[in-house]
């Protein structure tokens, strides 16, 4: 008998193979089944789709079309669930890409590059090795629970307790150091000791923030689930490892799963509870092909699956924020609070585990200083006292390298990249200028490449500068053992190498380095029990920066990093536990709710501006993007597409699909903030509307002709439509 199979295949962005294809096969295999089908000449992953249908059923019109046949189906590995293809499905939906480009890219690659063979042999291996019966969790030690958890505070246990009487979603505001990790342990353990099939999902922003989390996991859970129970998601993975985390969790072994971004899309057929730590962090926004945020995916596939989700930050969103009121925020006590329904269940923990405080802030007005100044004298001076009591300084500059720009104080020349409309960074330790986006690197030159002059300049400082200054100023100091200070950085440069970056953190841990610098990547979910003073250098950028976005991230990464201080009670005291901001604007706003960390007086303050701009997440927001060789033609291919979408406006309003033109807004195009990366000049045209389900059925409209019309526009290299972008 045969039987023909709907199958998603990754197919090309804007191609017209949107759907499933069509192929044949001798067996009836069900939906979510992981098959390997021709495409022209190449041999393609699949997965099925639809139930099998007979090809020879009465009545069908394409049963005499000669159809290709599959060439392999994975046996031996269960199928891929529903709620799973309803997840991708929706995922393509919503973001407008392709169903088989989600679903593909959402697999092993191992999958997608090893035969139908080799897969059979990959998971006869993997079997051997993991004992136990098929989609069955690895079960509870029997007399051997969670290793001993410490005595909760107040605050944690209210926090679990709200946890196990609602459904969620919830927002877990608790400030740094408030032992929000305690609370998710705390769950999880009482899920997998009352469900012994449960799967748990956790998601952190970054890779660099999971060994840290995982030994946790590991201390708490290694003795009653095992260590095979416990499996990791992220890019740095060898193909090998993914492949066996991935089946550990799609066949029921993995308990817990511990991921970044694309760990969302793991197939979990028990999954229970999903956990999103720092759920503000933009790196949780994918940038490339389907540019899905998994935060919001988190909260979509809990409610899909019947789990529970906890959204856990110390400085929010300011959309979970939003989704958390019950009323709008007023600007005065005059006026009267608009009432709205929350959608999530905010959950605060204000305190510190052991009564720490909370770090002072100390701003240093940068306009007093002498020019050029790096450190203040009374910051230095700080910087003195905490290394003289054995105490860790931990300083913030979110920029690489020795200096962002070289300059020739004769002509003016700038090391401005050829390829992108950025400068190249002049980075010491190997004497070179590097694009820190397209890559381009050359040998820093002897001379001015126009003018010839030899007095060329550094402009502004990157953290190989801050270590070089600090080094100099701080020479004649020396530790507890009468050796010279150790200050390290911390850095994409500096932890290049594999491993490199646990070892780096592992001194600090241990007290070895007396200073820390480092750009964002050590502001955020580090537990530094040492450090008692943070510094943050040159911040005012994002004061007034175009993206609407940035005064929240600003604020974000000061409360991040000012959170890295004072976590041990044995080193912070209230002299002790500061943060210190160098800027030329000690009076702005952030600065203002900062001192008091008072993140709720911000994120209303911010939703006050938003309502008043008619910005996220008042509004939904889509971009189109465009490249191409010329700014000109990027644009001109915009106006055409600004151009048909408001002729598809005119069509649903006149057919009853949309009440007014005013209900979704186009407008002009414009160059990108970063117009030009890779000699690709880089244009873009914003839609808003004020209700998500017109913006979608619109952009639904628009994708399909703009597919069309850009066949009109060969120097077009690339376009996309971003959703709820992060960055205009």
């Amino acid at each position: 008998m045969t039987y023909i199979l709907q199958v998603l295949i990754h197919t090309p962005a804007h191609s017209n193979l949107h759907g499933p294809l069509s192929y044949t096969s001798e067996l009836p295999l069900p939906m979510g089944s992981i098959v390997k089908v021709p495409l022209g000449k190449r041999e393609v992953l699949g997965v099925v789709h639809e139930k099998a249908q007979d090809l020879k059923t009465p009545g069908r019109k394409d049963s005499e079309i000669k159809y290709k046949d599959i060439i392999s189906h994975v046996a031996g590995l269960d199928p891929l669930q529903a709620d799973w293809l309803d997840l991708v499905q929706f995922t393509a939906s919503y973001y407008q890409r392709s169903l088989g480009e989600v679903a593909i890219a959402a697999l092993p690659t191992q999958l997608k590059a090893l035969t139908g063979e080799q897969i059979q042999k990959r998971l006869k291996k993997w079997q051997s090795t993991h004992a136990g019966p098929k989609n069955q969790a690895s079960p509870l030690v029997e007399g051997r629970g969670p290793a001993a958890s410490p005595t909760p505070s107040p605050e944690q246990e209210k926090a679990f307790q709200l946890i196990q009487n609602n459904d969620g979603p919830f927002l877990l505001f608790g400030s740094t150091g408030s032992g929000k990790t305690e609370v998710y342990l705390k769950c999880i353990e009482a899920l997998l000791s009352k469900e012994p099939q449960a799967q748990v999902l956790i998601m952190v922003p970054e890779i660099n923030l999971t060994p840290q989390l995982e030994n946790r996991i590991l201390q708490r859970f290694q003795s009653s689930v095992g260590e095979r129970a416990i499996a990791i998601m992220h890019s740095e993975l060898t193909p090998a490892q993914r492949l066996n985390a991935w089946l550990a969790a799609h066949q029921g072994q993995a308990r817990i799963v511990l991921g970044t971004r694309m760990s969302i899309f793991t197939s979990l057929p028990n999954l229970k509870l999903i956990i999103v730590d720092e759920e503000h962090d933009p790196s949780y926004k994918q940038q490339e092909g389907a540019r899905y945020s998994a935060r919001d995916l988190a909260v979509y596939r809990a409610a899909q699956s019947k789990a529970k989700v906890i959204l856990g930050s110390a400085t929010p969103s300011l959309e979970s924020w939003y989704h958390s009121l019950d009323q709008l925020p007023v600007a005065s006590m005059e006026q009267t609070p608009t009432p709205k329904r929350a959608r999530y269940l905010r959950i605060e923990m204000p305190s510190r585990i052991g009564h720490a405080s909370l770090p002072q802030l100390q701003r240093v007005d940068m306009n007093f200083q002498p020019k050029y100044t790096m450190f203040s004298p009374p910051l230095l001076k700080a910087i003195r006292q905490r290394i003289e009591n054995s105490q860790q300084v931990l300083i913030l500059l979110n920029r690489r390298g020795y200096s962002p720009v070289l300059y020739c104080s004769g002509c003016g020349w700038k090391s401005q990249c050829n390829q992108c409309s950025a400068f190249k960074v002049f980075h010491k330790a190997d004497r070179t200028l590097r694009c820190h986006h397209c890559g381009d690197t050359q040998k820093v030159p002897k001379k001015c490449p126009v003018c010839s002059n030899q007095d060329i300049t550094m402009l502004g400082m990157g953290t190989e500068r801050i270590e070089e200054t600090l080094l100099e100023a701080l020479s004649d100091l020396s530790n507890a053992k009468s050796e010279r200070i150790q200050i390290m950085r911390i850095d994409a440069d500096s932890t290049k190498t594999k491993g490199s970056l646990q070892a780096q953190l592992d001194r600090v841990h241990s007290g070895e380095v007396e200073v820390l610098i480092g750009t964002q990547m050590i502001a955020k979910g580090h537990d530094f029990r040492r450090v008692t003073l943070v510094a943050a250098l040159e911040v005012d950028g994002a004061l007034y920066s175009n993206d609407f976005r940035s005064t929240e991230r600003l604020f974000a990464l000061l409360m991040q990093a000012a959170g890295r201080s004072g976590r041990d009670v044995h080193f912070n005291s209230s002299q002790d536990c500061e943060l210190w901001v160098q800027t030329f604007n000690p009076k702005h706003p952030v600065f203002e709710f900062l001192k008091n960390h008072d993140y709720a007086g911000f994120a209303n303050h911010q939703l006050l501006e938003r309502q008043l701009a008619n910005m996220p997440p008042f509004c939904s927001q889509a971009l189109i993007k465009a490249e191409s060789r010329s700014q000109e033609n990027a644009q001109k291919f915009l106006l055409e597409i600004k151009a048909l979408a408001d002729s598809i406006l005119h069509a649903m309003v006149k057919s009853g699909q949309l009440p007014t033109l005013e209900h979704i807004l186009v407008f002009s195009p414009i160059p990108m903030n970063m117009r030009k990366i890779a000699n690709l000049e880089r244009a873009q045209l914003l839609i808003e509307s004020q209700s998500r389900k017109y913006l979608q059925s619109f952009l639904l409209e628009l994708k399909l002709s703009m597919q069309l019309k850009s066949r009109d526009f060969t120097s077009v290299h690339r376009w996309v439509i971003d959703i709820d972008p992060h960055t205009l």
